[in-house]
C-alpha cells in the first residue's frame, strides 16, 4: 500500500493503466508543441527542455484534472484558450523559418518551457476530463497514472525534435494542429453556446479548419514578412 492504493488489485491495474493510456492518445498534440517549442534550442538545451516542460505540464495537468469539470463550464474560457492557441501556432511558425542559429527564434530555454506550459494548459481542458474519468475520482491514483507518464511524453516529443529536423513541414502541420484544436475550442465555449445554441459537430470541424488554415496562412506571412526585412 502506497498512499492508500491497492497495487494488488485488479480494479487499480485495470483504472491505472486507463489513465497511462488515455494519457498518451490525448496527449499526441502535446508532444508536438513540446518539440516544436524546443527544436531551436541547442542540443543539451533540447533535453532539458522537453523534460522539464513536459514534467511541469504533467504537474499542472494533475491539478487542472482535479477542478476541470468545474472549470469547463466557466464562459468565455475556451474563447481565451482559443486565441492564446492561436497565437502560439503562429508565433511558432513563423519563426521556424529563421535558420541564423539555435535559441534566437525562441529566446532560452525557460521561453521554451513557458510556451509548452501555457499551450499544454489550454490543450488539457478537454483532455482532463477522460483522464478524470478513468481515475474516477482517485486523486492519488490520477497523480501516479500521470507522472508514470512523464517518459512517454518525453520520448515522444525527443523523437519528433529529431524528425521535424529532417522534416520541417511537420512545424506547419504542428502549427495546423494548434489552429485546428483553437476552432474547435472556440465554437464549444458555453458562452458560444448559449448565444447561438447547440452547433454541430460538422461546423465544429468547420471552424477547426478554418482555424487551422488562418494559423498556417498568418505564420507563413509573417515568417516571409520577417525574412524580406533580413534580406
Amino acid at each position: 500500500m502506497f498512499f492508500g492504493l491497492d497495487f494488488t488489485s485488479p480494479i487499480f491495474w485495470s483504472a491505472f493503466g486507463s489513465i497511462i493510456l488515455a494519457n498518451i492518445v490525448l496527449s499526441g498534440d502535446n508532444a508536438v508543441v513540446i518539440a516544436m517549442a524546443a527544436r531551436t534550442l541547442k542540443p543539451e538545451q533540447q533535453k532539458k527542455a522537453i523534460f522539464w516542460g513536459s514534467a511541469a505540464a504533467i504537474v499542472m495537468r494533475i491539478l487542472l484534472t482535479i477542478v476541470a469539470i468545474k472549470l469547463l463550464t466557466l464562459p468565455f474560457l475556451k474563447v481565451v484558450g482559443a486565441v492564446l492557441l492561436v497565437y502560439i501556432g503562429v508565433d511558432l511558425l513563423k519563426s521556424g523559418g529563421d535558420d541564423e542559429g539555435h535559441g534566437k527564434e525562441i529566446n532560452g530555454m525557460l521561453a521554451a518551457i513557458r510556451t509548452i506550459l501555457i499551450a499544454d494548459l489550454v490543450m488539457s481542458l478537454d483532455n482532463v476530463l477522460a483522464v478524470a474519468a478513468a481515475a474516477k475520482g482517485d486523486v492519488p491514483l490520477l497523480v501516479l497514472g500521470l507522472l508514470v507518464s512523464i517518459p512517454l511524453i518525453v520520448f515522444g516529443a525527443t523523437l519528433l525534435t529529431k524528425v521535424m529536423e529532417r522534416f520541417p513541414i511537420i512545424i506547419t502541420i504542428g502549427a495546423a494542429l494548434l489552429g485546428f484544436l483553437a476552432g474547435e475550442m472556440l465554437l464549444t465555449d458555453p458562452a458560444v453556446v448559449a448565444q447561438f445554441g447547440e452547433i454541430g459537430e460538422q461546423t465544429v470541424t468547420f471552424g477547426g479548419v478554418l482555424g487551422a488554415v488562418l494559423v498556417v496562412a498568418l505564420g507563413t506571412w509573417l515568417q516571409k514578412r520577417g525574412a524580406s526585412a533580413k534580406a
